[in-house]
């Protein structure tokens, strides 16, 4: 059975500062949603929350698959994960960035390789494989930050504002990465972005926030 995810009530302040208020949202269903609003309305800290990178300070994050809730363990962890924006990079190749999900979680070297080159291919950076990834440009180090969630397989992909920053032609083809995604059912994925014409593109099943809150969805 697939991944679940269901936001009950969730709360988080910084210094004091309300940033997410009352919040509730279930992810259930297959494909994209994109969580849209202005800056400051919580989009970010909602995704870290949803990616078990911060707690909330109070409210309930579970994750189900049919009946059955999840401790949130590091085996919970290693089925989803966050792309962030202006990923951090290791000085070495695009190959071995891209595989370090992998590694760390004892693949085997023929299996790694299979899957680090599909996501490559997938991600249009396959003839750069062998390059440093410090030598990419901001387009390109985006996708290859999506590359390296994909090898581990995520039944659950955050990703938060995934062409801020980037130009036009990237921004195209991060798009159409996430729409190809989609299309082959690979994982619930969670997108938060300010950019509305790019929610409508992407977005399966829209959800606005505002001061801390899921106001429409």
């Amino acid at each position: 059975m697939s991944l679940r995810l269901n936001i009950s009530d969730v709360w988080k302040s910084y210094n004091g500062k309300p940033v997410l208020n009352a919040c509730s949202i279930s992810f259930d269903r297959n494909g994209v949603y994109v969580l849209t609003g202005h800056n400051g309305s919580g989009k970010s800290t909602l995704l870290r929350i949803c990616a078990l990178i911060e707690s909330p300070d109070k409210g309930e994050v579970n994750y189900f698959s049919g009946d059955n809730i999840f401790s949130k363990d590091i085996g919970l962890r290693r089925r989803i994960t966050l792309v962030l924006p202006g990923i951090g990079l290791f000085n070495t190749t695009v190959f071995n960035n891209a595989a370090y999900g992998l590694k760390i979680r004892g693949g085997k070297n023929k299996e790694t390789e299979r899957k680090v080159n599909d996501a490559l291919k997938f991600v249009g950076l396959i003839h750069k494989k062998n390059h440093n990834a410090l030598t990419l440009s901001s387009g390109e180090t985006q996708r290859l930050g999506i590359a390296r969630a994909m090898v581990i397989e995520p039944e659950m992909l955050f990703l938060d504002e995934p062409t801020a920053s980037i130009d036009n032609e990237n921004t195209k083809i991060v798009e159409d990465i996430i729409l190809n995604m989609k299309k082959e059912g690979r994982s619930k994925i969670i997108i938060a972005t300010h950019d509305m014409p790019q929610a409508e593109r992407l977005a399966d099943c829209m959800l606005l926030m505002d001061e801390g809150k899921i106001i429409r969805g």
